[in-house]
């Protein structure tokens, strides 16, 4: 080890004769007097090696999540034409349907910032498998449940379960990244969702044909093939997901030693402890405050079209299990928008941009499809692909672009779930605007969202303007605020 030192101060040496006589391409990470020479073909080798380990294995986990939380809009309309829907067979009303969706969200506010706390408690190893299972086993039992009261529980259970996970998340992010490599990397694990809604569409369509084996109704093994999953990969995730860059085994000592010092004053640290002085300072921050309140905006069709995308493609004309094969393709091209719009914002720094000129185009997409005639099916669904797409697109450069401004630990691990906790509202509201008795039209929830949409894009460049005049006003050399 005292060799392995020795030669890391004299390449550290040489970095710093070839910076000075040949102005080579290496960054510069200072705290306090202490400066590090950090080599960049080293860091990003070291980022690519990081991605392999965690980004797959992160999409996967919330692909798993997000096909569990919205399989119940695939099981409400699955072989209602024959009356063996969810709703058909648990004789429960549309107003109850909505009230079981809404208590997801009840639980999932109320947990969502005590399970990330959680996560820095027990490893995120450890918390994130145990959520796992738990989900898992909640939606499988959803498969077995015979009446209103079963699917309200077991709905509340899940949002308990599912809450921590998508914070969790984001905040385990910044103890891997800096904030310029966040929001692509946020992209891909939020795309999975889109990911999971047309595998959902798909997988759907195929169980749909089970309905009626062994007496049971297709939508129960809907529940039940989508959960097992969940509780399998727990296990994998128990004994193969990575904690912190401290502390991983696959990471050499140089390596860790380099993981660690690029993320020094710009990132979140395992090993640091939060404190009630940093908690309060982060609670007090009013301008945190306006993002959560942002984030509300872009909640709205967030929830209204991963809840409702069978129901409002089933009222573009089609029907039966095609609805649910039809669901498929505005996913899919939402994924390829979501994780393009992530790129340039973060390659360009322009988070605020990416995150505004979203939130404009499919706030005008949702104005186009509330106007247009209830039988103009064709052209209803281009524009809810387009819509959809850059609805799920808007929200990874605004989460990168709040993490990028969050300093310190502390302020990590509070205000991201705070964040997404708020965000909530906005998911509840989402449950409501798209009304069974507006088919297949459904303007109300076409315009309330185009209507969040537009007002969210109007704060983002508020809060634009608002960081630009806090920068001119920092003295020389001081660390900017992020755009």
């Amino acid at each position: 080890m005292h060799q392995d030192t020795k030669t890391s101060n004299r390449a550290s040496t040489a970095s710093r004769d070839i910076e000075k006589q040949e102005a080579s391409m290496s960054e510069e990470v200072q705290e306090g007097s202490v400066r590090v020479y950090i080599d960049p073909t080293a860091e990003q080798r070291l980022v690519r090696r990081i991605d392999t380990r965690i980004v797959p294995a992160s999409m996967f986990i919330y692909l798993l999540c997000s096909l569990d939380r919205s399989n119940v809009g695939n099981a409400k309309i699955l072989n209602s034409d024959s009356g063996s829907s969810l709703l058909q067979t648990l004789g429960i009303s549309n107003q109850q349907y909505l009230v079981a969706l809404m208590i997801f969200f009840v639980s999932y506010t109320l947990f969502e910032t005590p399970s990330t706390y959680m996560l820095k408690r027990f490893r995120p190893s450890r918390w994130i498998a145990f959520l796992m299972f738990a989900w898992g086993g909640m939606t499988m039992i959803l498969g077995g449940i015979n009446n209103f009261g079963g699917l309200i529980a077991f709905r509340f259970l899940l949002g308990v379960f599912e809450a921590g996970l998508f914070p969790g998340m984001i905040y385990f992010l910044t103890f891997w990244y800096r904030p310029e490599e966040r929001a692509l990397r946020i992209a891909l694990i939020l795309a999975s969702a889109t990911l999971g809604g047309a595998f959902g569409g798909a997988i759907a369509y195929g169980v749909g044909k089970l309905n009626g084996a062994h007496g049971l109704e297709a939508w129960r093994y809907l529940f039940l093939l989508e959960g097992a999953p969940s509780c399998a990969g727990a296990v994998l995730v128990w004994f193969f997901f990575p904690d912190y860059p401290e502390t991983v085994r696959w990471l050499s000592a140089a390596e860790r030693t380099l993981a660690t010092e690029r993320l020094k004053g710009v990132a979140s640290l395992g090993h640091q402890r939060i404190t009630w002085a940093e908690a309060k300072e982060t609670l007090r921050d009013y301008r945190l405050y306006v993002h959560y309140l942002t984030y509300i905006t872009i909640s709205v069709p967030f929830s209204s079209m991963s809840l409702f995308s069978p129901t409002i493609v089933a009222g573009l004309g089609y029907k039966g299990l095609d609805a649910q094969l039809f669901t498929v393709p505005p996913y899919a091209i939402a994924f390829v928008i979501t994780v393009s719009v992530a790129w340039v914002s973060d390659k360009y720094e322009m988070r605020t941009l990416g995150t505004s000129i979203s939130m404009l185009i499919a706030g005008a997409c949702f104005v186009v499809e509330g106007a247009l005639p209830a039988d103009s099916f064709k052209l209803r669904y281009v524009f809810f692909i387009i819509a959809l797409s850059f609805a799920f697109a808007c929200i990874p450069p605004l989460l990168s672009w709040l993490t990028a401004n969050l300093r310190g630990t502390a302020a990590s691990t509070l205000a991201v779930p705070l964040n997404v906790s708020i965000g909530q509202i906005g998911q509840i509201i989402g449950v409501y605007i798209y009304k069974a008795d507006e088919s297949p039209g459904y303007p109300t929830g076409h315009y309330t969202n185009a209507g969040f949409l537009l007002v969210g894009a109007l704060a983002v460049l508020g809060l634009r303007v608002m960081y630009i005049r806090r920068n001119s006003r920092l003295e020389p050399g001081a660390r900017k605020w992020r755009l």
